[in-house]
């Protein structure tokens, strides 16, 4: 099953990719965009409220942010609390938006229309298996069905 979203993601995520390569912009990553999308709507800000509101965890936040710094579309600077670094978007950042921003409206349309073809909405399925999953943890699930079948009670 992990594999299989995996593989949809990277069909996904790859095309999008694509995308961004043929417009001349091969470093850009399709994850890049709600970091890119936030900062323009809400400002600088830390990491943690970066995370926070994309809905990843903070090192998945930090990772991207390292990664988009590499590649030239933000910069950190300290804040107020010396652990804390502030995300600012870069003029590079700032002079890709209309392609970012063409991107995101033209993929809402292409998932409105795959939705279509879907016996469920894909938002629809992801949204409740987050409520499920924060209901009762996969760990948690995985773990119990593991102790039934080591003791031989599955």
């Amino acid at each position: 099953m992990s594999t299989l979203m995996r593989h949809v993601h990277e069909m996904m995520d790859g095309a999008i990719a694509e995308i961004y390569a043929d417009l001349g912009m091969p470093e850009y990553r399709p994850r890049f965009s709600p970091v890119v999308r936030t900062l323009v709507a809400q400002g600088p800000m830390a990491i943690r409220d970066l995370a926070e509101i994309i809905g990843v965890t903070h090192s998945a936040a930090s990772q991207t942010v390292i990664q988009m710094r590499r590649h030239g579309f933000v910069t950190l600077e300290k804040g107020a609390d010396a652990r804390q670094r502030i995300v600012h978007l870069t003029p590079k950042a700032r002079a890709a938006l209309p392609a970012i921003e063409a991107e995101w409206a033209a993929t809402e349309q292409a998932m409105r229309e795959l939705d279509e073809e879907l016996p469920v909405p894909l938002a629809d399925m992801l949204r409740a298996m987050v409520e499920a999953l924060e209901r009762r943890p996969f760990r948690a699930r995985v773990e119990g069905q593991m102790r039934l079948d080591l003791l031989g009670t599955g």
